[in-house]
């Protein structure tokens, strides 16, 4: 699979997001950190089950990706290591991918919707990407406008598997994916 200039600079910001201590690298911490902050910030419990499937979902995700993308067998992934993924198909095609991500969307959606409506509201929204992807609130705010099409201040799963699934196969600059994660440098 090629990457293109704009795919590149996604997978960069997306590095970035899952390097909870940003010291160049993923590893399985950053994971566990990430999974405990966002359960943290919804007032969950370790014991309570919505936290333990979130955090077995989220340690699960890394498990994968730390299997197809440490070529060298140091137990963390660098950002040479996860674009290299990427072009060797790691996502091969959005059917693929939607497999994986639609469980760990209602994961999150069961912490992060406090409210219980099915939806995330702006406030849940950037709660829980502050928490697990370190997103500014400011941005987050701005992120969640762009994905609210019909402008009622609530995402579905569907809204946000969509903008997650565009972020990785879409080229388009304006696209409800390019700004998935904040304005890209």
């Amino acid at each position: 699979m090629d990457i293109s200039a704009f795919l590149d600079r996604k997978l960069t910001r997306r590095f970035e997001t899952y390097d909870s201590d940003q010291d160049g690298y993923i590893d399985r911490s950053d994971f566990e950190q990430a999974a405990a902050r966002t359960t943290a910030a919804f007032g969950l419990s370790d014991d309570d089950l919505r936290a333990k499937h979130f955090h077995e979902l989220l340690l699960g995700l890394w498990d994968h990706l730390w299997a197809v993308t440490d070529t060298n067998d140091d137990d963390r992934i660098s950002l040479t290591e996860y674009k290299a993924a990427f072009a060797q198909g790691l996502l091969e095609r959005p059917e693929s991918f939607d497999d994986g991500y639609v469980p760990f969307l209602d994961a999150l959606l069961a912490v992060a919707d406090h409210d219980g409506d099915g939806y995330l509201g702006v406030d849940e929204y950037v709660r829980w990407t502050g928490a697990l992807l370190n997103l500014p609130r400011s941005v987050a705010r701005t992120v969640h406008s762009r994905l609210d099409h019909d402008g009622d201040g609530l995402i579905s799963t569907d809204d946000l598997l969509a903008a997650i699934r565009a972020y990785y196969f879409s080229e388009d600059p304006d696209g409800p994916g390019a700004w998935l994660l904040g304005p890209l440098d």
